[in-house]
Parts: structure tokens; sequence; C-alpha cells
């Protein structure tokens, strides 16, 4: 295999003394370009060819990395690889940076950027998104931690086929983790083709996770604590409507956080799990503990109007254990026909019977 060093690394004695050993392998016909503190890893992404490797040796790099091509794989060294916004503004030298990002991940609907593999990064302290993805295709992103951010520790729009997995997304302004059709314009559900999200870890966030006018997403084994609201999943009137959804088996607790109203949303404290305007989803196996507030989104699982008063319809809430929650383990705060409550484990459900 052809090992590709940017140019200015120095000698390949040094680069092997350092520890060449732990830098993961590419494909045959493809190149490891490795970075270290002080050198740029948007040159080494400019550099790299499909099916390169980008590998991020420890240290904090002060940038911002947009992504326009197929094929790569952005890797770090795990907790000891930080990325932060650069200190002199007008090191903005990509769009990312200048929005306010960490990592953009970027393609159109005619050429969506095809499987990029991310992992391995703190993403820290950006004005907008620790990672941004728009128009991808099988993205992958596996022991990422976004935290400190200012709008979403992870978004993506206009995607398909994603995974989020044994990510780490804590006290970002808005939602740890936000799925969504389109962010630019009102338009029906996406079709996601299978995006799962799973095994990650999401506190003290605004809402832990949002899945917002997608369909066929998959949310499993999610850790959601100490954030305002646990999840979210959003629909609205528009077609195809948001479904297809199975969100099984997460730890969603002590979501207690208090939020002030917004100019769409009223404010948001000890809400579990929250359907609005959303069909042919499934709530299942899940546990929800302790989550308290007087929000109309208190509760543990919660089923409310959208904001334009599309209702939930043909959902099955079934075989979760709810303990502790309030104002209601299960609260049924919609007029949307058949939605189906079926074996789950609490004490107290609005309107009562549901339990």
């Amino acid at each position: 295999m052809k090992r590709k060093h940017i140019g200015y690394l120095g000698c390949t004695a040094l680069v092997i003394a350092s520890g060449l050993a732990g830098i993961p392998t590419a494909g045959a016909a493809s190149s490891v370009h490795v970075v270290r503190p002080g050198q740029s890893i948007q040159k080494a992404v400019d550099a790299a060819r499909s099916g390169d490797v980008i590998y991020i040796r420890p240290g904090t790099y002060r940038e911002s990395v947009r992504i326009t091509k197929s094929h790569l794989f952005l890797r770090g060294s795990g907790a000891l690889t930080v990325l932060k916004p650069a200190l002199n503004k007008k090191r903005a030298v990509n769009g990312c940076a200048a929005a306010g990002n960490g990592i953009c991940v970027e393609g159109t609907a005619a050429r969506p950027v095809v499987d990029t593999r991310i992992r391995g990064l703190v993403l820290s302290g950006f004005k907008k998104n620790g990672l941004w993805a728009s128009g991808t295709d099988r993205l992958s992103v596996r022991h990422v931690t976004s935290e400190k951010n200012g709008t979403w520790g992870f978004a993506e729009e206009l995607s398909v086929r994603s995974l989020f997995a044994h990510n780490v997304a804590r006290k970002n302004g808005e939602s740890g983790l936000f799925l969504s059709n389109t962010v630019r314009t009102e338009a029906g559900a996406i079709d996601t083709r299978g995006t799962v999200v799973r095994n990650n870890r999401l506190t003290g966030n605004r809402i832990g996770i949002t899945v917002r006018r997608l369909r066929n997403v998959t949310v499993k084994n999610n850790d959601v604590d100490r954030n305002c609201g646990g999840m979210f999943v959003v629909g609205d009137e528009n077609k195809p409507r948001t479904g297809n959804i199975l969100v099984r088996r997460n730890y969603v607790h002590d979501n207690n956080a208090y939020c002030p109203k917004t100019a769409r949303l009223p404010f948001i404290q000890g809400a579990g799990i929250v359907l609005t305007g959303i069909e042919r989803s499934v709530v299942e196996r899940n546990q929800i503990h302790h989550n308290v507030g007087k929000s109309p989104f208190s509760g543990g699982v919660v089923l409310f109007k959208s904001v334009v008063g599309a209702p939930n319809q043909n959902n099955i809430i079934r075989r979760n254990v709810l303990i502790g929650n309030s104002t209601a383990d299960l609260a049924n705060r919609d007029t949307g026909k058949g939605n189906k409550f079926a074996r789950n484990t609490c004490r107290r459900s609005l309107p009562a019977g549901m339990c």
C-alpha cells in the first residue's frame, strides 16, 4: 500500500519514530495523509483523492474543515484530537468556517457527497454547529464528541442512509443531534432510506435528539439525559408526512432543565419523548424515567399536535417502562386518530387508562 504524507511533514524516519504504526490503513490504491499540530487539516482534505484517509494526530487544531469529495475517511485520535474555531477571523478561509461550523460535509441533490466517514474527534466551541452535513449519502459519524456549540452538536439535512453511532453531544445551544429534511424551506418529509442513530450520549442540550420531517429513521439504544427535552419527533401538514420512525430501547431520563419559550414553542422542561404531527411510527421498549416539569410537553411519552395543528395518527406506543414522569408517564394531548398504547408499564396517564 502506498502511504502519502503531506509534503511539509518532514522525513519518513521522523514519522515512523512518532508512531506510524497507529495510523489507519487505506485500500490498496489509496493514500494516508497525516496531519500534525500546526498543520492544516483542510490542506490535507484538499490534497486527498477518493478513498484516501486523513489521519489527524493528537493536538488542538484551530480551524474548520469542509469536505465536498466522496469516499474520504477523516480520522482523529479520539479525545486527544480537538477542533476549535480559529482565533483569527481572517483565517475563516472557507464557507464552513464563515458559517460558524466545525466540520461541513456538503454535496448537492445532483452530486451528493457519498461514503464520508468521520471518527475520533472533539468539536468544541463553534458559533453554529459542531458538524453540519447537507446533500450526503451514507455519511458515517462515529466516536465524535460535539460540545458547547452555539446551535446544534450534529446537524444534517437533505441526506440519506446516514449513521450516527457512539457519539457524545453535550451542552449545545439547541439539539445535540438534529436531523431534518431541509432547514431552508417548508417541504414534505424526505425518505432517508434507513438513517440510523444508535448508541449515542446526548446530555445537557436544549433537546437531546430532534428528528424533523423525515421518514424511515431508526433511533435506538441512545442515552438521553439532563436536557430540557429528551427526544422530539416532529412533523407538520406537508406531504409526504413525517413517519415510519422507529424509537426503540433508548434510556431517556432526568431531562428536567428549563429552557424558555421561543417564537415557535412554549417553554420546555421535563419532556421525555414527544411526538408532534407524525404518522405510522413505533415507540417501543424504551426506559423513560423521571422526566418532570409543567410544560405542555412534560411527561414520559407525550403526543402533542404540531405547531400548525397537524395531528399524530396511527402511531404505536408499546412495551415501554415509564417511572416517575410528570405531569404523566403517558400523555395524549392530541386529537389524532388511530394512536395505540399497549402493554406499557407506568403509573399515571392522561387521559387515564393507558397504563
